[in-house]
């Protein structure tokens, strides 16, 4: 896929991070089914992308304690936080080419923040790691902020609001249905990673412009500049 570029440059673009910033979806789902499994809830990793992915761990937990019950629930919590947190100390990487964007676009005048499902605690922990956390200083937002997470718009208005931008000259950057759905729910164009875990054509049918390498993104919003200039 070799998206064009859709309308003006943006003046804000948002960032989700588990999946876009850092690759840590790969690490979490196959754990998160298998655990699921052994409690008594059999499911495969593509099961738990459709149903959570984008999500918060909260609305998560939620389900899991809807079919297992709330003492399950937390085990399950405390078994794939503790296994999935060891896993990213030696295998998290940051997605391919991510660091390259960031830094273009804060060179091109371009602000940029995240907008996150996951608690601030998590995001200092894999951004940390993966040496992004310097990137986003001061300009990091959680579904922890607002009333309602993913897909509500809810975050993404809310990061808006806290940078002082109007959402229509926001660009957000998703790897799930559910994050798609916010940020086109926001009113902002939507650009989903087709190099993750999502289906590509669930992630277009939400409403995204595909793009499958964080580089494709260097060559859209340079053309939306000079498109707009």
């Amino acid at each position: 896929m070799s998206p064009s570029a859709q309308g003006h440059r943006p003046d804000l673009v948002m960032f989700d991070c588990d999946g876009v910033l850092v690759d840590s979806e790969r690490l979490t789902v196959g754990v998160e089914a298998r655990v699921l499994t052994e409690l008594g809830w059999p499911m495969d990793a593509a099961e738990v992308v459709a149903r959570w992915m984008g999500g918060t761990s909260a609305a998560q937990i939620a389900d899991v304690a809807a079919r297992l019950g709330p003492e399950t629930a937390a085990r399950f919590d405390d078994l794939t936080t503790a296994e999935v947190h060891a896993a990213f100390e030696t295998d998290l990487v940051a997605v391919p080419g991510v660091a390259d964007l960031v830094d273009h676009l804060h060179d091109a005048g371009v602000r940029t923040c995240v907008a996150s499902s996951g608690s601030h605690e998590r995001m200092a922990l894999t951004l940390g790691l993966t040496g992004l956390r310097d990137r986003f200083d001061g300009r990091i937002f959680s579904a922890t902020e607002v009333a309602h997470g993913k897909p509500a718009p809810d975050l993404f208005l809310h990061a808006a609001e806290r940078m002082g931008t109007d959402p229509a000259r926001c660009a957000v950057i998703e790897d799930s249905v559910h994050g798609v759905r916010a940020g086109v729910a926001a009113g902002m164009q939507v650009y989903g990673y087709a190099g993750g875990l999502s289906a590509p054509d669930a992630l277009a049918a939400a409403g995204a412009v595909l793009f499958d390498e964080m580089i494709d993104l260097v060559a859209i919003f340079s053309h939306s500049s000079s498109s707009s200039a």
